[in-house]
């Protein structure tokens, strides 16, 4: 079933004035990202909306990290303490910045990489469908990498930031059949 909306074509600005144009291809873009109706693109859509979840989470740390919040709120369980994790020096190491300053920049270029191109990049454009595999998988380990930094330092967990941890996984995973079909493209070996 194809999902509501006016396809891209029919509401295309007028050709003259200020800022960017569009051009067919973009167009196909929009209208395969939002109206049609693929495993692939259910896919893509999933991790986009884990990814955006990511974020979420990034961005309640970050409030604490900023100082704009004084205590992060979380279940009252003992293994959970983001405030301690998140104040501590290791999260403003990287760049001596609040870690979420660089999570919320790295998950939008995710986000970027998972939306580019149209229904049929693994076979007309592999490599986007490769990169943004090869993204979103550098993404879950590096959560993989910074959940065991907090237990083996710490001995407890940032809540939050094992949510960020979890979605990027699962948005890594549902990437790997599009790249998987992209390598067989590549491979002259189509499914």
């Amino acid at each position: 079933m194809r999902r509501q909306g006016q396809p891209a074509e029919r509401i295309r600005g007028r050709p003259t004035g200020v800022g960017r144009t569009s051009d067919r291809a973009a167009e196909q873009v929009s209208d395969d990202l939002r109206l049609a109706d693929t495993p692939t693109l259910r896919r893509r859509r999933w991790s986009a909306g884990l990814t955006l979840l990511a974020v979420g989470a990034y961005a309640v740390v970050a409030t604490y990290q900023y100082g704009l919040v004084r205590h992060l709120p979380e279940p009252a369980l003992p293994w959970l303490d983001a405030d301690r994790v998140d104040a501590s020096g290791e999260a403003y190491a990287a760049g001596h910045t609040p870690d979420t300053a660089l999570a919320l920049a790295n998950a939008g270029v995710t986000l970027a990489l998972i939306g580019t191109g149209d229904a049929d990049r693994a076979t007309h454009q592999p490599w986007r469908s490769l990169l943004a595999t090869g993204k979103a998988t550098g993404d879950a380990a590096a959560g993989a990498w910074l959940f065991a930094e907090q237990l083996s330092r710490h001995r407890r967990i940032c809540g939050w930031c094992t949510l960020a941890a979890a979605a990027t996984t699962v948005a890594a995973a549902l990437t790997v059949p599009e790249a998987t079909q992209a390598w067989r493209h590549l491979r002259g070996r189509p499914e």
